[in-house]
């Protein structure tokens, strides 16, 4: 069984912003999947059901994002996951261009808090991710700011795009092909 999990913060306030475009990608998945995302457990809202054909819990913690770990955490344990090989992390990055993505098998944190507190509460990094691109702060702007900012229209149609894409990218993590899903879906103009 996996368990993905789109990082992002609760509340009205926090939606469509660039932090919560993990939770964006458990959205249109659930939709293009049929499963319903309602039930509260584990820190988290989930639903469960098939992806590919395989069991999936999908998880969007509501413990904000800095807690993220402590919701995953507890669905690795209850799910009985393999967290190396069953959980996937969907979240927000700045040094990936607006529209871009990153799948991963392993990695640093690289400065996202979501992904400092999974990793602390997990006691290594080596599990699946998908980074979405949500472009560089500018400069002068605060970090915080801009990532708890909204995406511009032109921004928001890149992301739905990038959106589907990601959901592409997941479907073929769990069906067992990540490093296919890396050579398909990793683009060369990031910042890294």
């Amino acid at each position: 069984m996996f368990i993905i999990v789109g990082l992002g913060n609760p509340g009205k306030e926090y939606q469509n912003t660039r932090h919560n475009i993990g939770y964006d990608v458990i959205d249109r998945l659930a939709e293009e999947e049929h499963i319903s995302v309602l039930e509260k457990k584990h820190k988290a809202i989930i639903g469960k059901g098939l992806v590919a054909g395989v069991k999936c819990i999908l998880a969007k913690p509501v413990t904000y994002m800095n807690l993220s770990g402590e919701s995953v955490r507890e669905l690795i344990d209850y799910y009985k996951a393999n967290e190396k090989t069953e959980l996937i992390v969907v979240s927000d990055d700045i040094s990936l261009d607006v529209g871009m993505i990153r799948v991963r098998k392993k990695g640093s944190a690289g400065g996202h808090n979501g992904l400092k507190s999974i990793i602390g509460h997990l006691g290594h990094d080596t599990f699946m991710r998908v980074k979405m691109g949500v472009g560089e702060k500018p400069k002068g702007w605060d970090l915080a700011d801009y990532v708890l900012g909204h995406f511009s229209a032109e921004e928001r149609r890149t992301e739905d795009e990038a959106c589907m894409r990601a959901v592409e990218a997941i479907r073929m993590m769990v069906g067992g092909d990540p490093d296919g899903a890396m050579n398909h879906f990793n683009t060369k103009n990031s910042k890294e």
